[in-house]
């Protein structure tokens, strides 16, 4: 009985729950260092360490091992047992211990084997990042141009948007999401009294928002959706195919029945 609870797989998907609410509940200041919650938080690194031992008993190493979803537990288990030692040895520095926590919350990733398709999403999801890597560079490249020129025209006049090429490469892919775009070309031509500056000013950022975040972001983002969803078109070009076939087969059928 006992066994089959640590194999039991929705068992143990919920103890992770549990404990991600334990883990969630620590960092709140009123619960920080709550002795209940961190005798709830060792109880549970104790039940993962005996599902893994009851899963290598069951399996034995070799074949436990072999599974990726069994690697990616012993490993979060093994970095978060020290935990267990922070109030039975006095350690140099605990501080860490409150990080090792949160490896466990990793562990809420088993949640995706229960999606639907998932391996062809993963599929699609690395043609994706395969097919936006040359839009990514073009992006990068033009942030990288945009950010230069930026901070040698407007760098004096708001350096705390342009101040050096980091600050205003930072400022200038807040531009590309669409944020800060109209805030930080006011805030420069606040204190101006000239209106050509200023609306010279306000065509630049338009430009900076039109072709890195209108159209940059939009064409990797037109990339990711085309290729994640290239398995779907992959197979209603296969069915077209064979309805093509299938027509073709009746439609040669058909001919041979006619009288000579």
């Amino acid at each position: 009985m006992i066994k089959n609870f640590f194999l039991s797989e929705k068992n143990m998907l919920f103890a992770i729950v549990l404990n991600a609410v334990v883990i969630f509940l620590w960092y709140f200041p009123q619960f920080h260092g709550n002795s209940w919650l961190q005798l709830i938080d060792h109880i549970f690194i104790v039940l993962f360490a005996l599902e893994a031992i009851a899963k290598i008993k069951e399996f034995g190493w070799k074949r436990y091992w072999k599974t990726w979803w069994n690697r990616f537990d012993f490993l979060i288990v093994l970095v978060s047992l020290p935990s267990l030692l922070e109030n039975a040895a006095i350690l140099p520095d605990a501080s860490y211990l409150l990080i090792l926590r949160l490896f466990r919350l990793v562990r809420l990733v088993r949640f995706i084997s229960f999606v639907p398709h998932i391996s062809e999403i993963v599929n699609g999801l690395g043609r994706a990042l395969r097919a936006s890597v040359f839009v990514m560079i073009l992006l990068f490249g033009l942030n990288f141009l945009l950010a230069i020129f930026t901070c040698h025209f407007y760098g004096e006049v708001a350096p705390e948007y342009f101040g050096n090429p980091l600050i205003s490469s930072y400022s200038i892919f807040q531009m590309f999401t669409v944020e800060g775009w109209n805030e930080i070309p006011a805030s420069i031509i606040a204190d101006s009294d000239d209106s050509m500056y200023a609306g010279l000013t306000r065509f630049y950022f338009v430009l900076v928002v039109l072709f890195g975040g209108i159209f940059g972001m939009s064409l990797a983002n037109a990339v990711f959706v085309d290729e994640m969803t290239m398995d779907n078109n992959d197979g209603l070009e296969k069915k077209v195919d064979e309805l093509s076939a299938q027509v073709a087969e009746l439609k040669e059928i058909l001919m041979n029945r006619e009288p000579k």
